[in-house]
């Protein structure tokens, strides 16, 4: 089984100084790589040394230094987003010089480090993965079925009946599937098909 994945339950901040220079984070749950440009272009500050950013939505992720040596901002960025298993975040760091070089590892660990901590102390939420699921039920069956939706934390999408009895779609956490099949046999002594929608 994959680790649980977050995400935050509202946008999140962060100030820190560190050795004279003022880093700021910001942080929001985005539902796109658009949305996290978005956010970036919202919160960059025109008057900072560097706007350093990074997301990560499913499998797609970009990191960007801004202007520092190359790893030193983005990917340290999207490291601690990665090391607190979040999922559809942005977080974007800036950085106002105060005149003391950090040299590369300070810098890696200045932008991680804030980056880190704004996630830290954010309020998070558990993203849970759905899927959308169709099967028939005969008319006895539909009130066992119905009864037991919250023990599956489903939704029914669409109900729709003919002779036979209902037509259903419900969305569930994809760890509740085995148990909505293993009531559906049961329901239909074995007859019952789940067909899991793309």
């Amino acid at each position: 089984m994959s680790a649980a994945r977050y995400t935050l339950a509202a946008p999140a901040s962060l100030t820190q100084e560190i050795r004279k220079s003022k880093f700021a984070a910001n942080a929001a749950c985005v539902a796109s790589p658009e949305a996290a440009l978005a956010f970036v272009s919202a919160v960059a500050d025109a008057n900072a040394t560097h706007n350093c950013w990074a997301y990560r939505v499913g499998q797609q992720y970009r990191f960007n230094d801004d202007g520092e040596p190359g790893g030193t901002a983005g990917k340290p960025i999207l490291q601690a987003i990665d090391a607190q298993h979040m999922d559809n975040t942005v977080v974007v760091v800036r950085r106002w010089f105060g005149g003391i070089k950090l040299g590369a590892g300070g810098l890696a660990r200045a932008y991680g480090g804030c980056a880190a901590e704004c996630l830290r102390l954010a309020a998070r939420v558990e993203l849970i993965e759905l899927v959308v699921v169709q099967f028939a039920l005969p008319f006895t069956a539909l009130p066992l079925l119905h009864a037991r939706l919250a023990d599956l934390h489903a939704t029914k999408l669409d109900e729709r009946f003919d002779t036979e009895g209902a037509q259903l779609r419900l969305s569930l956490p994809a760890d509740r599937l085995d148990a909505l099949r293993k009531l559906l046999a049961d329901a239909t002594r074995g007859r019952g098909c789940v067909i899991v929608m793309d």
